[in-house]
């Protein structure tokens, strides 16, 4: 696989409940981590005393963070707004030539910043809140 524009990994935001995804504006930069607990099952009988872990058992996890300026009143309301009402709805991540990952996240923060001679910017972090989806390209 070539080399990808990072502009390109997208994180959007369902504004409505209906489906209709629009990019959080203003993100100069975009990741996203998927994890997974391990659920230790060893025991004495363990073949050479290597640790054994028990398949699909452990808590998986996704967390996606972002940050950029402000440039869109609606999305950046819409963020704002689904942080402190405490809701969980439906992103997008898009990942370059991979596909699309879907399902709730829960705003964990929000952070705001800014100097005196430069633009205001936010930094936001999420947390998967249920099941996620994944499309590939």
């Amino acid at each position: 696989m070539a080399a990808q524009n990072g502009k390109d990994l997208l994180i959007k935001l369902d504004l409505t409940g209906s489906g209709q995804f629009e990019t959080i504006a203003g993100l100069r930069a975009t990741r996203i981590s998927f994890n997974a607990e391990s659920v230790d099952v060893t025991s004495l009988e363990s073949q050479g005393g290597w640790r054994e872990l028990l398949g699909g058992a452990g808590v998986k996890t996704a967390a996606i963070a972002g940050s950029g300026v402000f440039k869109d009143q609606s999305t950046d309301e819409r963020t704002r707004q689904v942080f402190f009402d405490g809701e969980t709805p439906d992103f997008q991540v898009i990942i370059p030539d991979f596909g699309i990952i879907e399902g709730a996240f829960m705003v964990t923060s929000i952070e705001y910043g800014g100097s005196h001679d430069g633009e205001a910017t936010y930094e936001l972090a999420m947390a998967s809140a249920g099941a996620l989806t994944f499309s590939p390209v």
